[in-house]
């Protein structure tokens, strides 16, 4: 068998590109730290400045931040002023890193790389024998997760998600019961309870300490309207008018139990609102996708084996449109509706009736 045919121009190239993805994979790092820091926030604020300046600013050790501010100097993140060594973070650089921007802060994003980190080895010997990455592995997945969604809740849960379902603004406003499940540390149902005062907030996950942030959390709010127990998504009881669940189906072991339980669950006018992954159950239809490589490494690194480690489905990224809807029909549920909010190119929202319900 004869040896393939080099394109040399072509295999330059995509030598070019994969020494990129080694620079950037760093550099993804280093971002890291600058949002754990805050001194992507600190330098926002400040005129031109030393590194040691800077290091007194955020309270930090000069040496380490020198060495930081050299790899977001080549890094093409922050300017630099031979002359007189000094630091400045472009305005327009900030508006993407910086915990002011909000939803705009990607900087929040990179601490995923660290956690994947952490279990790369675990993950490596799952390729050799199968099986998964137990949940407790990733002590630090919550918060970030919580983090992440409340830069988008705080912003958008109740002035763009909620108003994605007619008339659901209202009924919150008159009062309902609702319930998030795989709720975290609780953010979006404190925002509900704090948002519509007469409506009847629950939330429930598996994890204790998940749900002792929640709590805590709603007393510091002074909320009477907003209930928090562990529990299992799959293992429903009550009735309610509401239930949610944001990026959390495609993660769970058994997602067709919960899909049922929460079908179940729904009173005759309910309506389930939840929000995954947008993006397709086939892979050629992703290719485009604009996180398209952290999705499938988020997949592999923990939505997909932590499942598998608890002898679930192991959806990952085949969890999609194609693979919500025809869950969602087995599981008793009526019409669908899929809508995106504008700015949202993590999440799809499915409004979902119950079966016989008003589409």
């Amino acid at each position: 068998m004869s040896a393939p045919t080099l394109d040399p121009v072509e295999q330059e190239e995509f030598a070019g590109r994969i020494l990129q993805v080694m620079n950037d994979g760093c550099l993804g790092f280093m971002v890291s730290i600058g949002h754990q820091t805050e001194l992507f926030d600190t330098m926002a604020g400040l005129a031109p400045s030393t590194s040691e300046e800077i290091a007194r600013a955020a309270g930090l050790n000069e040496r380490y931040v020198r060495e930081w501010l050299g790899g977001m100097v080549v890094g093409g993140i922050v300017g630099y002023d031979p002359e007189h060594a000094t630091y400045t973070l472009p305005p327009e650089h900030a508006a993407s890193l910086t915990r002011v921007a909000g939803p705009d802060n990607m900087a929040g994003l990179t601490q995923y790389l660290g956690l994947m980190g952490e279990v790369e080895q675990q993950v490596v010997e799952a390729f050799r024998r199968g099986g998964g990455v137990p949940y407790s592995a990733y002590p630090r997945f919550q918060a970030l997760q919580a983090e992440e969604s409340a830069r988008v809740y705080d912003l958008a849960l109740v002035e763009a998600i909620i108003p994605l379902v007619p008339g659901l603004t209202e009924r919150l406003d008159a009062g309902i019961d609702t319930l998030d499940i795989g709720t975290g540390q609780g953010h979006a149902v404190n925002l509900l309870a704090r948002a519509f005062p007469t409506s009847r907030c629950a939330g429930v996950d598996i994890s204790e300490t998940g749900i002792a942030a929640a709590r805590a959390e709603a007393a510091g709010l002074g909320l009477d309207n907003a209930r928090f127990d562990v529990a299992d998504s799959a293992d429903l009881t009550g009735s309610y008018d509401l239930i949610t669940a944001f990026d959390v189906i495609h993660d769970l072991a058994r997602p067709d139990r919960t899909l049922a339980a929460v079908a179940g669950a729904l009173r005759p006018d309910g309506v389930f609102l939840m929000g995954d992954i947008a993006a397709s159950s086939r892979l050629e239809e992703n290719i485009d996708h604009p996180l398209a490589p952290a999705l499938y490494a988020l997949s592999t690194f923990y939505c997909m084996t932590v499942s598998l480690g608890e002898g679930g489905a192991g959806l990952g990224t085949v969890w999609g449109e194609q693979t919500a809807r025809r869950m969602l029909a087995e599981a008793g549920f009526g019409a669908v509706e899929t809508k995106r909010v504008e700015g949202d190119v993590l999440n799809l929202y499915y409004v979902v009736r119950p079966a016989g319900g008003d589409a």
